[in-house]
């Protein structure tokens, strides 16, 4: 008896795990990776930062290749050559050529996450979306909870590159299993790479969710990528500062069942609002303590700050301009970690001083702002024609 297909959203999930499980493995192994490189925290953290750098600037470019050579032949190409450079950064020698493979790495994965978003974009009813996407978050959850227990774990025991092993082989696997995954119907795509950039460009409401994007990237990926080195700093193991940062993992998985839930009858502009409120709530936390047993808890709300949050952005982003629907989701998704990197490179000097305190009262800072700006002008946008999706 022939096997059923697996649903979309399982591979999509799935996809989304291991782009997941590569990007948060760095965090639990930076103190790590200096020790046995023999280089400032600086100096990893930058090369930390020009993955999420080369991540978001990449992701412009995949939306536009999606148009072109398909959603999921781009899924495909980019995750076998991300698993490729990954294998290869295992090998690195020095802080510059970690950041030169990682950066290669994080190009390629940057075309994952968003080409699934855009993907729900073109099969997904606009009514529901942001189940789908609170359910792709699952995927998420889970390589995040991998990612900051396992990479801590295998940087105590054995070694931070076999960490990278890990995901580089799960990444080469991912391009087999996506084979089965159908292509989406090509209608209504810009013409040119330059009409999407027009469309946007055209469109203040698109170009201030950018601006929420590279706000957003900056605080919760900022302030989840430090939360590992912030806890060693207070005397933990790289183990358990893997450990406390699963506990984000956890939250985003239950966190998605539950925003799915209220999505149904909230209003998107409540739940941007209530992620808001708990990214500060988490900053503020940590700006005043960085033992294990607080960071659990800003994990906790830094957990429940993405999946309502960036849940809620996401969606929007795939609804604002359907006509544009991957380049405005692609960008979407560079700002956030262009902002991210920035972040990373502006504070590095003050974590390589231990001084978290300081920076998570600024990215908590920066959530007041973030929370009230997007949450108003989602309360005030409209969808400016019906859209039922395909």
């Amino acid at each position: 008896m022939e096997r059923p297909p697996v649903a979309p959203i399982r591979l999509l999930q799935l996809g989304a795990l291991v782009s997941t499980l590569d990007r948060f493995a760095l965090p639990p192994m930076l103190v790590a990776i200096a020790h046995d490189l023999g280089a400032p925290l600086s100096e990893i953290v930058t090369a930390a930062g020009a993955y999420f750098l080369v991540y978001g600037l990449s992701q412009p470019v995949w939306g536009t290749v999606s148009d072109r050579l398909g959603r999921v032949r781009t899924m495909r190409v980019t995750l076998l050559l991300a698993g490729v450079f990954t294998l290869v950064s295992a090998l690195s020698w020095s802080p510059l050529s970690l950041g030169v493979t990682r950066g290669l790495a994080g190009g390629f994965f940057g075309a994952a996450y968003p080409s699934s978003l855009i993907y729900l974009g073109d099969t997904v009813p606009a009514a529901s979306r942001q189940r789908d996407i609170a359910r792709l978050m699952v995927g998420v959850a889970m390589g995040t909870a991998l990612a900051s227990v396992g990479a801590g774990v295998l940087a105590d025991a054995v070694s931070w590159r076999v960490a990278f092993v890990v995901t580089g082989v799960a990444s080469l696997l991912m391009t087999w299993a996506l084979r089965g995954l159908p292509e989406p119907e090509a209608h209504g795509r810009p013409a040119s790479a330059m009409d999407g950039l027009r469309t946007i460009g055209g469109s203040r409401i698109a170009l201030l969710m950018l601006l929420f994007a590279f706000t957003e990237g900056a605080v919760l990926l900022g302030a989840l990528t430090l939360l590992p080195p912030a806890v060693e700093n207070a005397g933990a193991t790289a183990a358990l500062a893997g450990g406390v940062t699963a506990v984000y993992g956890v939250s985003v998985f239950a966190s998605s069942q539950l925003v799915g839930r209220l999505a149904a009858t909230w209003h998107p502009w409540r739940l941007i609002a209530m992620g808001a409120t708990a990214a500060v709530a988490g900053c503020g936390l940590l700006a005043v303590s960085q033992e294990p047993a607080s960071a659990v808890v800003v994990a906790l709300l830094l957990g429940l700050a993405w999946t309502s949050m960036h849940s809620s952005l996401q969606t929007w982003a795939t609804e604002v301009l359907p006509g544009a629907r991957a380049t405005v989701v692609s960008f979407f998704a560079g700002s956030l970690f262009v902002g991210s990197a920035l972040a990373a490179v502006l504070v590095a000097g003050l974590a390589d001083a231990g001084r978290y305190a300081l920076i998570y009262a600024v990215y908590g800072a920066l959530a007041v702002p973030l929370g009230i700006a997007a949450g108003l002008a989602r309360r005030r946008w409209v969808r400016p024609a019906p859209e039922t999706g395909t």
